[in-house]
């Protein structure tokens, strides 16, 4: 059901009357129920943002292929809403309750990034609850007034303010995707490869319209490349029942998926994280209720155990060394894939490992990936055996200078360590500053650097 215009207003209204109502000083956050940030934040006893009526898609352009829709919007939402139209957004992240503002605002990928760019790249409008307390409508491009917040909005995490509604770009889509998993023993060719893809669409000949990877060790690489299709030649799998989809891709070379499937097909086991929780023991899987085989659920029990420290606990108990959480997503020139991959085993040594290739259109000011070069998302996120100096993150500071050396770059929906000089140099602060200073000029919003590295 769509939320219509009329809605969407009395919703906007409610958010307003709760940004006005927080005490000039106090900070300001979302009051929303779930969150994909790993990072800890400083407590507050401020009210947050009313957000409520603010979660759903207003309206669909079958013409177009468009649609309006709600900042806090779910991907699980919205795909609900426009696959049975036969259309998806140009990019749909793994995770079911990634929000359509947080993905633009913040970090949001998968496996049509390497064509399609970054979630913000097929936002064709915006509005923005900024700091001054006003919605602002805008636009790319030179001509509109607000262009400077639209291009500095990715990667802002709420310092700017909060997109209220997005009019996307959507994608026609056909019912199954074919599946293929193309292994690699050495990570020059993977890295060769996955370029080649890139320039041509194509593998052997065949199409390819998603493509992802997986390193499970050195010299043990898949590539997986989808191909959309309206043709089922047999069955299409099930990994929300008894199979583990992560573990099907050194399994077998093909299979199939309905289109539903394939764009969750990471959320039921959170990637490979479930296997924490036991969700992946076959005794357990089977009574695990399916509904709750979702990322959102493991979340949640992360957070308890955060809460309730049982984790660490056990491994006092059992004489473990202290873990130190590693929670992050970075961009890797793919030419120095190979040197980060290598590098990542030996001084960290976290297995599996998500690759995501993608291409930016554009160079985005907060977020500055280099136009027309090819990165390589890589994703890992676990614990790690450290020992007494784990409080200090030294695995996590080691990522991040590494990530330094090689041209690329992180993400902030977690941890991060960096000084305010180098925070500003990597995230273009000077233009961050002037785009705060102008659409929050008594600064009620926390700042980037406040967020993501003071942790407030």
């Amino acid at each position: 059901m769509l939320t219509g215009q009329a809605a969407h207003q009395a919703a906007v209204a409610r958010l307003t009357a709760s940004y006005d109502a927080i005490p000039a000083g106090q900070s300001v956050r979302l009051a929303k129920k779930t969150s994909n940030l790993f990072r800890p934040r400083t407590a507050t006893d401020a009210p947050g943002l009313d957000v409520s009526g603010l979660g759903g898609v207003i309206s669909i352009d079958d013409e177009a292929q468009t649609a309006d829709v709600q900042g806090m919007c779910t991907y699980e939402h919205l795909v609900d809403a426009t696959l049975p139209h036969g259309l998806i957004p140009y990019v749909v992240p793994q995770l079911r309750t990634i929000t359509l503002g947080g993905a633009v605002s913040g970090l949001g990928i998968e496996s049509t990034s390497f064509r399609s760019g970054l979630p913000h790249e097929s936002v064709v409008e915006m509005d923005i609850f900024t700091g001054a307390g006003e919605v602002v409508t805008t636009r790319p491009g030179q001509g509109d007034e607000h262009s400077d917040l639209f291009d500095t909005f990715p990667n802002s995490y709420g310092s700017l303010g909060y997109a209220t509604r997005l009019r996307i770009r959507l994608e026609k889509v056909p019912s199954y995707v074919n599946l293929r998993h193309v292994r690699f023993d050495d990570a020059g060719l993977l890295s060769k490869t996955i370029s080649q893809i890139m320039e041509t669409r194509e593998y052997d000949g065949v199409r390819v319209d998603g493509l992802d990877g997986t390193a499970f060790q050195p010299g043990e690489y898949y590539l997986t490349l989808a191909e959309w299709t309206d043709q089922a030649r047999s069955a299409p799998s099930d990994y929300v029942g008894q199979q583990i989809y992560y573990r099907s891709i050194q399994q077998r070379d093909t299979d199939l998926l309905t289109m539903y499937d394939y764009l969750w097909r990471w959320d039921t086991d959170w990637f490979w994280c479930s296997r924490a929780f036991g969700a992946q023991h076959p005794v357990a899987r089977r009574v695990w209720p399916r509904r709750y085989k979702r990322s959102d659920v493991y979340y949640r029990m992360v957070a308890l155990d955060h809460r309730l420290h049982v984790g660490a606990w056990l491994d006092r108990r059992k004489g473990n060394p202290e873990g130190e959480r590693v929670v992050q997503d970075v961009e890797i020139p793919v030419d120095r894939l190979g040197e980060f991959l290598d590098w990542f085993d030996a001084e960290v040594g976290m297995r599996p490992v998500w690759l995501c290739p993608l291409l930016a259109a554009k160079k985005w000011p907060t977020y500055p990936l280099q136009p027309e070069q090819t990165y390589v998302n890589v994703g890992f996120w676990g614990n790690v055996a450290v020992g007494p100096e784990a409080p200090n993150a030294p695995r996590n500071r080691a990522i991040e200078a590494k990530v330094h050396e090689l041209d690329g770059h992180k993400s902030l929906y977690s941890e991060a360590f960096y000084d305010s000089e180098t925070f500003d140099d990597l995230y273009d602060g000077a233009n961050l500053a002037r785009v705060k200073d102008h659409y929050d000029p008594d600064h009620r919003l926390t700042s980037l650097y406040d967020k993501a590295v003071r942790r407030r």
